[in-house]
């Protein structure tokens, strides 16, 4: 079971901030850490000081660590040309050393959108945009050197493309997906995902994704098991209820709520959940959404208290 440290930065949190936990993250034995990819927030949060660029800070992060996997949950296709994510993203791969992985998703925060004057399209044209820049983020990574690569589709179109830089990792990062959607959302993520994240959803509803994706893998002839399976949950731990109230409060929510909607409660609760996710649903990777990075010691208690439990 690996585990990994997910935030949310676009709520309030500078690039200093960033850093500091992802130091940690790496100090305290985390496999990786990953950021959201968002330039408004969301809900009562202030979001001072304002947005920061996921690939910018992922930048800079990799120049910081040396072990840690680093990543986006997720990155939306209406943000960046497939292009110039593919080229950001495997410049970012080198500046690591090869430790980067790509999550990519069809976009969904309207609001986001209108307030930065970003075109969000419909649902059916995201999807089929969505595709395309899979297709062309991965066909730029995988073509041989000294070969170019060319592409023709409804909305992209590239010529002769020398297809560089190259990414560090070969054939490619990894690319990270997910949703809940029951036929394109699976068919995409069996064509192109080396992992599939069920964020937010409870075990049940996660399995029945995964064996959605499970399904498009074996009707296109690929193995499923060649899927990690992985989810993303809000985490709330404490070593008593004192301690968890303080965490819940911290972050706008109430325990009750955080211990029926993610992995909240005390430390045996929490090993407790995430032992259903690996039994109910194959789950092999959490990462454990941290809300309050000012709480170094949040991802302290995790890595000396939960993570062991899985070793």
């Amino acid at each position: 079971m690996d585990f990994r440290i997910f935030t949310e930065p676009q709520q309030g949190a500078g690039y200093d901030d960033l850093l500091k936990i992802a130091k940690r993250t790496e100090e305290a034995g985390f496999d990786g850490f990953f950021r959201s990819d968002h330039y408004l927030k969301m809900g009562s949060a202030s979001g001072l000081p304002g947005p920061t660029d996921a690939w910018i800070t992922l930048a800079g992060l990799a120049r910081e660590t040396s072990a840690i996997r680093l990543g986006t949950l997720v990155t939306p296709i209406t943000f960046r040309h497939p292009s110039v994510l593919a080229i950001s993203v495997a410049g970012v791969d080198q500046m690591s050393g090869g430790r980067i992985e790509l999550g990519l998703g069809s976009g969904w925060y309207e609001a986001e959108h209108r307030a930065y004057g970003i075109e969000m399209y419909d649902l059916p044209e995201r999807f089929d945009r969505y595709t395309e820049q899979l297709e062309i983020v991965t066909g730029l990574w995988e073509t041989p050197d000294g070969e170019t690569f060319s592409y023709t589709g409804k909305h992209y179109q590239l010529e002769d493309s020398p297809a560089l830089p190259k990414p560090v990792q070969s054939p490619r990062p990894p690319v990270i997906i997910g949703g809940g959607g029951k036929k394109r959302t699976p068919a995409l993520a069996a064509r192109f995902a080396d992992e599939f994240n069920a964020a937010f959803a409870d075990a049940d509803t996660a399995a029945v994704q995964f064996e959605r994706v499970a399904g498009a893998a074996r009707e296109i002839g690929r193995d499923p098991g060649e899927i990690i399976r992985s989810t993303a949950q809000v985490a709330c731990v404490g070593r008593d209820e004192a301690e968890l109230s303080r965490r819940a409060a911290a972050i706008g929510r109430e325990v009750a709520e955080l211990r029926q909607n993610g992995l909240a409660g005390t430390v045996a609760e929490v090993v407790d959940k995430i032992g259903v996710f690996r039994e109910k649903a194959g789950v092999s990777r959490i990462y454990f959404q941290i809300l309050d990075l000012t709480d170094l010691a949040h991802v302290e208690l995790i890595a000396a208290e939960v993570a062991p439990q899985f070793a």
